[in-house]
């Protein structure tokens, strides 16, 4: 990895203490990005269930993915985040249900 592309997959790339400030309260995860060569690829762990993270985009600052999620309610997700020097900020959705507000932090080492 050495252009301006492949900076922003190691901005992305470690281990995330994420929190989701819901309608139903604030929820936390933690979100592991790794790189297989090919792609970005993912899992979150929360609220008792590990799920994939899917369709992971990276351009510049600005990150997208998916996620299904069955606890606390069964919900297809969409995030759209921007990282910049170990913090994440940005939303996700549910379908047509309101933007969560959704930041998180890099663990260092």
């Amino acid at each position: 990895m050495t252009g301006p592309a492949d900076n922003a997959i190691k901005e992305l790339i470690g281990i995330w203490d994420v929190t989701m400030k819901t309608p139903i309260g604030s929820l936390s995860a933690v979100y592991v990005f790794t790189h297989n060569g090919n792609e970005v690829v993912g899992t979150a762990t929360g609220a008792g269930e590990e799920t994939p993270v899917t369709a992971v985009r990276v351009e510049g600052p600005r990150v997208t993915w998916r996620q299904s999620v069955r606890k606390p309610l069964r919900l297809n997700l969409e995030f759209d985040v921007e990282v910049r020097s170990g913090e994440m900020l940005g939303h996700s959705r549910a379908g047509r249900l309101p933007k969560t507000q959704v930041s998180g932090h890099r663990r260092s080492g």
